[in-house]
């Protein structure tokens, strides 16, 4: 037998596993020419690696399954891990941790303790099977088998970097039912209706977005495509398809407006570029305060529940992540063993489990790793 275990992929969740087992027991096979590629471009650069609010609730997922790993390795266990490998996290916009100076420096750590194992670049798996015990892992180069196959190959988003849906394809080949994949954390593009919001491209501004029970609170960017910013990458988790609502004014308060002397433009709290563009849209006049007339008041509010259907999203090219997976329900959340097949492990992204922006992703990668490296050994 080639090695005890073959994992698939070469992202933050492999090679945190890989840097979690013991010595020389692991093949880590990876389809690009170096590993962590997308930990290299995340955050901007920087990565945010995990948050001090820590919790279920941050996840589009079945928060039973979630809950054991999030506990487990728990936000204040990575930043201890973290720190005995010699990386400080920095806390950024008062709860993200991130990167002190680049990615760089969480990859390094991964580069050194991944070592201890056999990391195969350039190499593409094509094909897994099980026979008598054992898995038969065939790539493009060759087959190697194994007695435990663990399946961190991520999701569809950022194909550019080699995203592939190899972990659907090894899932279903062993019987498990793939929840719908779908962009995630991704900018919606926009009808007819709402293409002014293009020419404003550049323009962000806070907002509040509500689809269903779930409300996503930050920037709203707008862009040459449609709306991009935090609060609509998270909102992005939860649409499918049709009205999303729009708070372009939380917590504003309406009385004294009426009898302000200043021009809407300056007393509406939004940039002027996009107060003045509403105003456009809803036939009202840049006047002052005392001038409005009470239908136009009416027209005014309508700013706090703004409502309109996006066109569609940016697509897997321009998405953060990849909403759906491997069903949760087919997997043990004790272990991350495949409940079909004995010695079959899913972590990471893979899985039906995606989180919000803000480090919610990593953690979830490394929690998940964490539980099945603990069951491994």
């Amino acid at each position: 037998m080639d090695n005890k275990i073959i994992i698939i992929g070469g992202g933050a969740s492999a090679l945190m596993l890989a840097s979690l087992l013991p010595k020389n027991t692991a093949n880590v096979i990876e389809s690009n020419a170096k590993v962590g590629a997308k930990i290299l471009v995340s955050g901007g650069g920087k990565c945010n690696i995990t948050n001090e609010l820590m919790g279920t609730q941050y996840f589009l997922a079945d928060k039973t399954f979630i809950q054991h790993a999030l506990k487990s390795f728990n936000e204040k266990a990575l930043l201890r891990w973290l720190e005995r490998q010699n990386l400080m996290p920095v806390l950024r916009k008062e709860t993200q941790y991130f990167c002190k100076d680049s990615a760089k420096e969480l990859l390094d750590i991964f580069l050194k303790e991944s070592k201890k194992q056999k990391i195969l670049t350039n190499e593409k798996v094509m094909d897994v099977s099980k026979r008598d015990e054992v898995f038969y892992v065939k790539t493009d180069k060759r087959t190697l088998t194994a007695d435990r196959v663990v399946v961190a190959s991520g999701g569809l988003s950022f194909p550019k970097l080699g995203a592939s849906g190899i972990g659907y394809e090894i899932a279903e080949h062993f019987g498990h039912s793939i929840v719908k994949t779908a962009p995630g954390l991704v900018g919606f593009t926009v009808q007819k209706d709402q293409f002014f919001f293009k020419e404003l491209s550049g323009v962000s501004t806070d907002v509040v977005i509500k689809i269903g029970d779930e409300s996503c609170k930050g920037a709203l960017l707008f862009a040459h495509k449609g709306l991009s910013g935090p609060a609509v990458l998270d909102a992005s988790l939860y649409w499918e398809k049709g009205k999303i609502e729009v708070d372009f004014l939380p917590n504003f308060s309406w009385e004294g407006l009426k009898k302000s002397k200043k021009q809407l433009s300056s007393l509406l709290p939004m940039p002027k570029r996009v107060t003045k563009a509403f105003l456009v849209q809803l036939k009202i006049d840049d006047k002052i305060g005392t001038k409005i007339t009470a239908d136009e008041f009416s027209l005014l509010q309508t700013l706090n529940h703004y409502s309109f259907a996006p066109a569609g999203t940016f697509g897997y090219a321009k998405a953060e992540v990849t909403k759906g997976g491997v069903c949760t329900d087919e997997v043990d959340a004790r272990t991350m063993m495949s409940k079909k097949t004995e010695g079959l492990y899913f972590t990471g992204e893979v899985l039906d489990v995606t989180g919000r922006l803000g480090g919610y992703n990593f953690q979830w990668a490394f929690s998940s790793a964490y539980v099945c490296s603990k069951s491994i050994k």
